[in-house]
Protein backbone atom coordinates (compact mmCIF):
# COMPACT_ATOMS: atom_id res chain seq x y z
CA UNK A 1 0.00 0.00 0.00
CA UNK A 2 1.49 3.35 -0.95
CA UNK A 3 1.38 5.94 1.42
CA UNK A 4 0.84 9.14 0.71
CA UNK A 5 2.88 12.36 2.63
CA UNK A 6 0.25 14.47 5.06
CA UNK A 7 -0.18 17.83 2.19
CA UNK A 8 -1.13 15.07 0.00
CA UNK A 9 -3.08 13.16 1.86
CA UNK A 10 -5.53 16.07 3.08
CA UNK A 11 -5.46 17.55 -0.35
CA UNK A 12 -7.28 13.97 -1.43
CA UNK A 13 -9.33 13.78 1.68
CA UNK A 14 -10.85 17.59 1.17
CA UNK A 15 -11.10 16.54 -3.28
CA UNK A 16 -13.14 14.07 -1.28
CA UNK A 17 -15.28 15.76 1.47
CA UNK A 18 -16.03 18.81 -1.39
CA UNK A 19 -16.71 16.04 -4.52
CA UNK A 20 -19.43 14.52 -1.49
CA UNK A 21 -21.06 17.70 -0.76
CA UNK A 22 -20.78 19.47 -3.88
CA UNK A 23 -24.37 17.96 -4.78
CA UNK A 24 -25.91 19.21 -1.76
CA UNK A 25 -24.53 22.71 -1.94
CA UNK A 26 -26.30 24.03 -5.29
CA UNK A 27 -30.09 23.23 -6.83
CA UNK A 28 -30.64 22.98 -10.56
CA UNK A 29 -33.52 25.31 -10.84
CA UNK A 30 -32.45 27.84 -12.85
CA UNK A 31 -34.06 31.83 -11.59
CA UNK A 32 -36.65 33.09 -13.58
CA UNK A 33 -35.72 36.60 -15.57
CA UNK A 34 -36.89 39.72 -14.77
CA UNK A 35 -40.45 40.62 -15.53
CA UNK A 36 -40.84 41.50 -19.64
CA UNK A 37 -45.09 40.84 -19.44
CA UNK A 38 -48.12 41.89 -17.44
CA UNK A 39 -49.63 39.44 -15.15
CA UNK A 40 -53.52 39.71 -14.88
CA UNK A 41 -54.72 37.10 -11.96
CA UNK A 42 -58.48 37.39 -12.32
CA UNK A 43 -61.40 36.00 -10.66
CA UNK A 44 -59.16 35.77 -7.10
CA UNK A 45 -60.01 35.31 -3.34
CA UNK A 46 -57.38 38.15 -2.65
CA UNK A 47 -56.16 38.71 1.04
CA UNK A 48 -54.79 41.91 0.58
CA UNK A 49 -53.94 42.52 4.36
CA UNK A 50 -54.22 45.90 4.10
CA UNK A 51 -58.39 45.70 2.98
CA UNK A 52 -59.23 42.67 4.17
CA UNK A 53 -60.47 40.08 2.18
CA UNK A 54 -61.72 40.76 -1.52
CA UNK A 55 -63.82 38.29 -3.46
CA UNK A 56 -63.97 37.55 -7.30
CA UNK A 57 -61.25 40.05 -7.27
CA UNK A 58 -58.64 40.85 -10.30
CA UNK A 59 -54.72 41.48 -9.73
CA UNK A 60 -52.44 43.07 -12.52
CA UNK A 61 -48.56 43.16 -11.92
CA UNK A 62 -46.49 45.43 -14.34
CA UNK A 63 -42.76 45.57 -14.10
CA UNK A 64 -42.51 44.12 -10.85
CA UNK A 65 -45.01 46.12 -8.86
CA UNK A 66 -49.08 45.67 -8.66
CA UNK A 67 -50.38 48.62 -10.22
CA UNK A 68 -54.14 47.57 -10.23
CA UNK A 69 -56.30 45.92 -7.59
CA UNK A 70 -60.11 45.52 -8.55
CA UNK A 71 -62.96 43.61 -10.27
CA UNK A 72 -63.25 42.90 -14.27
CA UNK A 73 -59.79 44.68 -15.07
CA UNK A 74 -59.04 44.85 -18.50
CA UNK A 75 -57.22 42.01 -20.07
CA UNK A 76 -56.38 40.94 -23.65
CA UNK A 77 -58.16 37.91 -23.49
CA UNK A 78 -61.79 35.55 -22.82
CA UNK A 79 -60.73 32.40 -21.72
CA UNK A 80 -60.78 31.05 -18.67
CA UNK A 81 -57.74 29.24 -18.64
CA UNK A 82 -53.90 30.91 -18.10
CA UNK A 83 -53.31 32.40 -21.59
CA UNK A 84 -49.84 33.21 -22.55
CA UNK A 85 -49.37 36.36 -24.95
CA UNK A 86 -46.39 38.13 -26.02
CA UNK A 87 -47.95 41.31 -23.66
CA UNK A 88 -49.81 39.78 -20.98
CA UNK A 89 -50.07 36.42 -18.82
CA UNK A 90 -53.76 35.90 -17.83
CA UNK A 91 -54.20 33.74 -14.79
CA UNK A 92 -57.70 32.47 -14.23
CA UNK A 93 -57.77 32.15 -10.47
CA UNK A 94 -61.61 31.03 -9.87
CA UNK A 95 -62.01 29.60 -6.71
CA UNK A 96 -58.49 30.20 -5.53
CA UNK A 97 -56.76 32.41 -3.27
CA UNK A 98 -53.73 34.85 -3.88
CA UNK A 99 -51.98 36.11 -1.09
CA UNK A 100 -48.89 38.17 -0.69
CA UNK A 101 -45.36 36.66 -0.45
CA UNK A 102 -44.23 35.23 3.11
CA UNK A 103 -41.63 36.92 4.51
CA UNK A 104 -39.37 34.19 6.86
CA UNK A 105 -38.01 36.29 9.73
CA UNK A 106 -34.83 35.19 11.87
CA UNK A 107 -33.58 32.62 9.42
CA UNK A 108 -30.27 30.74 8.47
CA UNK A 109 -31.64 29.71 5.23
CA UNK A 110 -28.34 29.89 2.49
CA UNK A 111 -25.41 29.78 5.55
CA UNK A 112 -26.87 26.62 6.55
CA UNK A 113 -26.78 23.28 4.39
CA UNK A 114 -26.19 20.23 6.11
CA UNK A 115 -26.36 21.25 10.08
CA UNK A 116 -23.92 17.69 10.80
CA UNK A 117 -21.66 18.41 7.85
CA UNK A 118 -19.21 21.94 9.22
CA UNK A 119 -17.74 22.48 5.64
CA UNK A 120 -21.57 23.59 4.85
CA UNK A 121 -22.11 25.48 7.75
CA UNK A 122 -21.08 29.08 7.75
CA UNK A 123 -23.93 31.19 10.27
CA UNK A 124 -21.56 32.38 12.86
CA UNK A 125 -17.88 34.06 12.86
CA UNK A 126 -15.13 33.50 15.72
CA UNK A 127 -15.29 36.87 18.49
CA UNK A 128 -17.78 38.27 20.22
CA UNK A 129 -17.93 41.71 19.21
CA UNK A 130 -18.53 41.90 14.88
CA UNK A 131 -20.79 44.61 13.93
CA UNK A 132 -19.24 44.53 10.61
CA UNK A 133 -19.31 41.28 9.58
CA UNK A 134 -22.43 40.70 7.09
CA UNK A 135 -24.85 37.70 6.61
CA UNK A 136 -24.28 38.90 2.04
CA UNK A 137 -20.80 37.84 1.86
CA UNK A 138 -21.53 34.26 3.06
CA UNK A 139 -25.29 33.39 1.71
CA UNK A 140 -25.86 30.81 -0.93
CA UNK A 141 -28.46 31.57 -3.76
CA UNK A 142 -27.84 28.13 -4.71
CA UNK A 143 -29.07 26.49 -1.72
CA UNK A 144 -30.66 23.10 -2.29
CA UNK A 145 -32.90 24.60 0.56
CA UNK A 146 -34.34 27.47 -0.83
CA UNK A 147 -36.64 25.99 -3.26
CA UNK A 148 -38.66 23.45 -0.68
CA UNK A 149 -38.74 26.48 1.53
CA UNK A 150 -40.84 28.74 -1.25
CA UNK A 151 -42.81 25.71 -1.93
CA UNK A 152 -44.99 26.79 1.41
CA UNK A 153 -45.29 30.23 -0.09
CA UNK A 154 -42.20 32.16 1.42
CA UNK A 155 -40.62 34.81 -1.24
CA UNK A 156 -38.26 36.34 0.66
CA UNK A 157 -35.98 35.76 3.73
CA UNK A 158 -34.26 37.90 6.47
CA UNK A 159 -30.69 36.15 7.11
CA UNK A 160 -29.46 36.47 10.09
CA UNK A 161 -26.08 35.69 11.74
CA UNK A 162 -25.64 33.21 15.00
CA UNK A 163 -23.20 33.74 17.40
CA UNK A 164 -22.55 35.30 20.53
CA UNK A 165 -22.05 39.02 21.28
CA UNK A 166 -22.79 41.04 18.34
CA UNK A 167 -22.84 38.88 15.71
CA UNK A 168 -23.28 41.01 12.71
CA UNK A 169 -25.66 42.13 10.07
CA UNK A 170 -28.35 40.32 8.70
CA UNK A 171 -29.92 41.11 5.32
CA UNK A 172 -33.24 40.28 3.26
CA UNK A 173 -33.61 38.46 0.04
CA UNK A 174 -35.61 37.33 -2.09
CA UNK A 175 -35.48 33.61 -2.97
CA UNK A 176 -35.26 33.34 -7.00
CA UNK A 177 -31.85 34.10 -8.01
CA UNK A 178 -28.60 34.05 -9.47
CA UNK A 179 -26.11 35.79 -6.79
CA UNK A 180 -26.36 37.84 -4.15
CA UNK A 181 -27.07 40.93 -5.59
CA UNK A 182 -29.90 39.86 -7.60
CA UNK A 183 -31.38 38.69 -4.38
CA UNK A 184 -31.13 41.88 -1.70
CA UNK A 185 -33.73 43.63 -1.49
CA UNK A 186 -33.57 47.03 -0.02
CA UNK A 187 -33.98 47.04 3.69
CA UNK A 188 -32.97 48.89 6.89
CA UNK A 189 -29.93 48.02 8.58
CA UNK A 190 -29.97 45.49 10.90
CA UNK A 191 -27.36 44.56 13.52
CA UNK A 192 -28.18 41.34 15.73
CA UNK A 193 -27.32 41.26 19.19
CA UNK A 194 -27.55 37.65 21.36
CA UNK A 195 -27.56 39.17 25.35
CA UNK A 196 -26.28 36.92 27.68
CA UNK A 197 -27.84 34.80 29.73
CA UNK A 198 -27.29 31.65 31.76
CA UNK A 199 -29.17 28.72 30.46
CA UNK A 200 -29.37 26.29 33.35
CA UNK A 201 -28.59 27.59 36.63
CA UNK A 202 -26.01 25.05 38.92
CA UNK A 203 -27.51 23.62 41.66
CA UNK A 204 -23.69 23.83 43.58
CA UNK A 205 -23.42 27.13 45.00
CA UNK A 206 -20.02 27.84 44.05
CA UNK A 207 -20.73 26.78 40.50
CA UNK A 208 -23.73 29.04 40.38
CA UNK A 209 -21.72 32.19 41.77
CA UNK A 210 -19.34 31.21 38.86
CA UNK A 211 -21.96 31.24 36.15
CA UNK A 212 -23.60 34.48 37.41
CA UNK A 213 -20.09 36.35 37.56
CA UNK A 214 -19.29 34.59 33.88
CA UNK A 215 -22.86 36.13 32.55
CA UNK A 216 -22.32 39.51 33.99
CA UNK A 217 -18.66 39.69 32.48
CA UNK A 218 -20.51 39.23 29.15
CA UNK A 219 -23.06 41.70 29.70
CA UNK A 220 -20.11 44.26 30.94
CA UNK A 221 -18.14 43.29 27.52
CA UNK A 222 -21.36 44.25 25.55
CA UNK A 223 -21.26 47.50 27.36
CA UNK A 224 -17.98 48.21 27.12
CA UNK A 225 -18.38 47.72 23.05
CA UNK A 226 -21.74 49.80 22.93
CA UNK A 227 -20.16 52.41 24.81
CA UNK A 228 -17.06 52.81 22.38
CA UNK A 229 -19.42 52.70 19.49
CA UNK A 230 -20.78 55.34 20.89
CA UNK A 231 -17.29 57.63 21.49
CA UNK A 232 -16.79 56.76 17.98
CA UNK A 233 -19.69 58.28 16.71
CA UNK A 234 -19.33 61.46 18.59
CA UNK A 235 -15.84 61.64 17.19
CA UNK A 236 -17.57 61.08 13.90
CA UNK A 237 -19.95 63.37 14.30
CA UNK A 238 -17.26 65.91 15.39
CA UNK A 239 -14.53 65.81 13.05
CA UNK A 240 -16.20 64.45 9.82
CA UNK A 241 -14.27 61.48 8.15
CA UNK A 242 -11.57 59.80 10.20
CA UNK A 243 -8.47 59.52 8.85
CA UNK A 244 -6.87 55.73 9.80
CA UNK A 245 -3.19 55.61 7.82
CA UNK A 246 -1.20 56.11 11.02
CA UNK A 247 -3.02 53.54 12.83
CA UNK A 248 -1.96 51.02 15.20
CA UNK A 249 -3.29 47.60 13.21
CA UNK A 250 -5.35 46.90 16.30
CA UNK A 251 -7.09 50.28 16.39
CA UNK A 252 -7.65 50.50 12.62
CA UNK A 253 -9.66 46.76 13.66
CA UNK A 254 -11.53 48.71 16.39
CA UNK A 255 -11.90 51.96 13.81
CA UNK A 256 -14.22 49.23 11.64
CA UNK A 257 -16.38 47.37 13.80
CA UNK A 258 -17.50 50.96 15.30
CA UNK A 259 -17.41 52.62 11.86
CA UNK A 260 -19.92 49.61 10.75
CA UNK A 261 -21.88 50.89 13.80
CA UNK A 262 -22.33 54.47 12.78
CA UNK A 263 -25.98 53.66 11.51
CA UNK A 264 -26.78 52.18 14.42
CA UNK A 265 -26.64 55.71 16.42
CA UNK A 266 -27.66 57.61 13.25
CA UNK A 267 -31.26 56.50 13.29
CA UNK A 268 -30.49 55.00 10.33
CA UNK A 269 -30.55 51.01 11.36
CA UNK A 270 -32.35 49.15 13.82
CA UNK A 271 -30.64 46.94 17.21
CA UNK A 272 -32.43 43.36 16.55
CA UNK A 273 -31.61 41.85 20.54
CA UNK A 274 -32.23 38.31 20.70
CA UNK A 275 -33.50 37.82 24.26
CA UNK A 276 -36.58 36.31 25.81
CA UNK A 277 -36.49 36.53 29.85
CA UNK A 278 -37.69 39.47 31.59
CA UNK A 279 -34.22 40.34 32.51
CA UNK A 280 -32.83 40.24 29.46
CA UNK A 281 -35.48 42.34 28.11
CA UNK A 282 -35.28 44.84 30.87
CA UNK A 283 -31.46 45.15 30.21
CA UNK A 284 -31.83 45.87 26.16
CA UNK A 285 -34.69 47.98 26.77
CA UNK A 286 -31.74 50.44 29.26
CA UNK A 287 -29.35 49.69 26.78
CA UNK A 288 -31.93 51.36 23.78
CA UNK A 289 -32.99 54.31 26.16
CA UNK A 290 -29.68 55.44 26.74
CA UNK A 291 -28.28 55.32 22.85
CA UNK A 292 -31.87 55.74 21.31
CA UNK A 293 -31.91 52.84 19.37
CA UNK A 294 -34.43 51.62 16.80
CA UNK A 295 -35.18 48.34 18.55
CA UNK A 296 -36.62 45.01 18.21
CA UNK A 297 -36.84 41.53 20.08
CA UNK A 298 -36.39 38.80 18.80
CA UNK A 299 -37.55 35.65 20.84
CA UNK A 300 -39.51 37.64 23.25
CA UNK A 301 -40.89 34.93 25.17
CA UNK A 302 -41.81 37.35 28.01
CA UNK A 303 -42.00 40.47 25.91
CA UNK A 304 -46.13 40.91 26.95
CA UNK A 305 -45.00 40.99 30.39
CA UNK A 306 -43.13 44.05 29.53
CA UNK A 307 -45.41 45.94 27.47
CA UNK A 308 -45.19 49.35 28.71
CA UNK A 309 -41.39 49.52 28.45
CA UNK A 310 -41.22 48.36 25.11
CA UNK A 311 -44.33 50.68 24.12
CA UNK A 312 -42.54 53.57 25.32
CA UNK A 313 -39.11 52.69 23.57
CA UNK A 314 -41.10 51.58 20.52
CA UNK A 315 -39.90 48.36 20.30
CA UNK A 316 -41.11 45.52 18.28
CA UNK A 317 -41.16 41.56 18.83
CA UNK A 318 -40.31 39.01 15.91
CA UNK A 319 -41.32 35.80 17.82
CA UNK A 320 -40.58 32.70 16.54
CA UNK A 321 -41.88 29.67 19.34
CA UNK A 322 -45.31 29.20 18.51
CA UNK A 323 -44.41 25.52 17.78
CA UNK A 324 -42.16 25.56 20.99
CA UNK A 325 -42.82 24.35 24.38
CA UNK A 326 -43.14 26.20 27.52
CA UNK A 327 -40.08 27.14 28.78
CA UNK A 328 -40.93 27.03 32.26
CA UNK A 329 -41.88 23.90 34.04
CA UNK A 330 -45.58 25.45 35.64
CA UNK A 331 -46.48 27.04 32.50
CA UNK A 332 -49.53 26.48 30.53
CA UNK A 333 -48.51 23.26 27.73
CA UNK A 334 -50.28 26.07 24.98
CA UNK A 335 -48.49 29.33 26.01
CA UNK A 336 -45.86 29.55 23.54
CA UNK A 337 -49.45 28.89 21.34
CA UNK A 338 -50.97 31.92 22.62
CA UNK A 339 -48.40 34.52 23.63
CA UNK A 340 -48.59 36.46 19.70
CA UNK A 341 -52.38 37.51 20.70
CA UNK A 342 -50.86 38.54 23.76
CA UNK A 343 -48.57 40.59 22.11
CA UNK A 344 -51.24 42.07 19.78
CA UNK A 345 -53.38 42.63 22.83
CA UNK A 346 -50.72 44.65 25.04
CA UNK A 347 -50.54 46.92 21.75
CA UNK A 348 -46.59 45.61 20.65
CA UNK A 349 -45.47 45.51 17.60
CA UNK A 350 -45.09 41.89 16.50
CA UNK A 351 -44.07 39.51 13.67
CA UNK A 352 -43.71 35.87 13.85
CA UNK A 353 -40.55 33.90 12.92
CA UNK A 354 -38.97 30.66 12.45
CA UNK A 355 -35.70 30.14 13.71
CA UNK A 356 -34.10 27.80 11.88
CA UNK A 357 -32.66 26.97 8.07
CA UNK A 358 -35.17 24.04 6.48
CA UNK A 359 -37.34 24.28 9.04
CA UNK A 360 -38.16 27.43 8.23
CA UNK A 361 -40.92 26.30 5.77
CA UNK A 362 -42.94 25.83 8.43
CA UNK A 363 -43.87 29.24 8.80
CA UNK A 364 -47.20 29.39 7.67
CA UNK A 365 -48.50 26.61 9.70
CA UNK A 366 -46.76 28.62 12.90
CA UNK A 367 -49.27 31.12 12.30
CA UNK A 368 -51.50 29.05 11.63
CA UNK A 369 -51.49 27.75 15.34
CA UNK A 370 -51.54 31.06 16.40
CA UNK A 371 -54.95 32.01 14.56
CA UNK A 372 -56.18 28.80 16.69
CA UNK A 373 -54.73 30.24 19.90
CA UNK A 374 -56.67 34.00 19.78
CA UNK A 375 -55.17 35.75 16.58
CA UNK A 376 -57.74 36.32 13.82
CA UNK A 377 -56.57 34.78 10.54
CA UNK A 378 -56.02 38.16 9.16
CA UNK A 379 -53.87 39.35 12.36
CA UNK A 380 -51.79 35.66 11.83
CA UNK A 381 -51.28 36.37 7.61
CA UNK A 382 -50.36 39.84 8.73
CA UNK A 383 -47.58 38.66 11.06
CA UNK A 384 -45.91 36.71 8.58
CA UNK A 385 -46.34 39.69 5.77
CA UNK A 386 -46.87 43.14 6.01
CA UNK A 387 -45.92 43.45 10.06
CA UNK A 388 -42.43 41.32 9.01
CA UNK A 389 -41.87 43.92 6.32
CA UNK A 390 -42.14 46.63 8.70
CA UNK A 391 -39.86 45.64 11.44
CA UNK A 392 -37.31 45.00 8.63
CA UNK A 393 -38.18 48.59 7.58
CA UNK A 394 -39.38 47.87 4.03
CA UNK A 395 -42.60 49.85 3.52
CA UNK A 396 -43.72 48.19 -0.22
CA UNK A 397 -43.64 44.60 0.70
CA UNK A 398 -46.25 42.58 2.42
CA UNK A 399 -49.82 43.41 0.91
CA UNK A 400 -51.57 42.87 -2.22
CA UNK A 401 -51.63 46.62 -2.96
CA UNK A 402 -51.26 49.30 -5.72
CA UNK A 403 -47.27 50.19 -5.62
CA UNK A 404 -46.40 47.18 -3.52
CA UNK A 405 -44.03 44.32 -5.02
CA UNK A 406 -45.81 42.19 -7.24
CA UNK A 407 -44.80 39.02 -5.02
CA UNK A 408 -47.76 36.99 -4.41
CA UNK A 409 -48.85 32.82 -4.01
CA UNK A 410 -51.71 31.41 -5.59
CA UNK A 411 -52.88 28.30 -3.26
CA UNK A 412 -56.11 26.15 -3.75
CA UNK A 413 -56.60 26.22 -0.16
CA UNK A 414 -55.99 28.12 3.33
CA UNK A 415 -51.99 29.10 3.44
CA UNK A 416 -51.89 28.92 6.82
CA UNK A 417 -53.50 25.28 7.21
CA UNK A 418 -51.36 22.18 6.39
CA UNK A 419 -54.47 19.93 5.41
CA UNK A 420 -55.93 22.89 2.52
CA UNK A 421 -52.57 24.94 1.71
CA UNK A 422 -51.55 23.52 -1.78
CA UNK A 423 -49.73 26.71 -3.68
CA UNK A 424 -49.98 26.68 -7.57
CA UNK A 425 -47.67 29.44 -8.57
CA UNK A 426 -45.68 31.71 -7.15
CA UNK A 427 -44.41 35.30 -8.29
CA UNK A 428 -41.48 37.35 -7.26
CA UNK A 429 -41.52 40.68 -8.17
CA UNK A 430 -43.89 39.85 -11.09
CA UNK A 431 -41.87 36.91 -12.68
CA UNK A 432 -43.84 33.49 -12.30
CA UNK A 433 -40.99 31.05 -10.35
CA UNK A 434 -40.50 27.25 -10.91
CA UNK A 435 -41.88 25.46 -8.03
CA UNK A 436 -39.71 22.39 -8.23
CA UNK A 437 -37.69 21.11 -6.04
CA UNK A 438 -35.95 18.03 -3.96
CA UNK A 439 -38.87 17.16 -2.07
CA UNK A 440 -40.59 16.67 -5.34
CA UNK A 441 -38.25 15.26 -7.48
CA UNK A 442 -37.65 12.50 -4.44
CA UNK A 443 -41.66 11.79 -3.98
CA UNK A 444 -41.90 11.31 -7.98
CA UNK A 445 -38.54 9.13 -7.88
CA UNK A 446 -40.17 7.00 -5.22
CA UNK A 447 -43.57 6.36 -6.64
CA UNK A 448 -42.16 4.50 -9.52
CA UNK A 449 -40.56 1.77 -7.11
Amino acid sequence: MQHLSKPVLFAALLGAICTTLAPAMANDIVPTPKQSRSVLIKNATVHTVTQGVLNNTDVLIENGKITAVGPQLTSQTNSTTTVETNDTQVVDASGKHLYPGLIALDTSLGLVEIEMSRPTVDNAEVGYINPQISTATAYNPDSELIPTIRFNGITHAQIVPSGDGIAGQSVLVNLDAWTIEDALTPSAGQFHVYWPQIKRMPEDEKEKAKAIEKNQQAIDQLNIAFEDGYRYFLSDKAKGKDNNKDEDPQSATNNLRWQAMLPLYQGKATLFAHADSVGQIEQVIALTKKYQFKLVIVGGYDAWRLASSLREVKAGVIYPHTLSLPKRKDEPVDLPFKIPSLLANAGIPFALGFSSDWNSRNLPYAAGYSAAYGLTPEQALKSITLDAAKLLGVEDLGAIAVGYQGSVVLSEGDILDPMTNKIEAIWIEGRQIDLNNRHQQLYQKYLKR
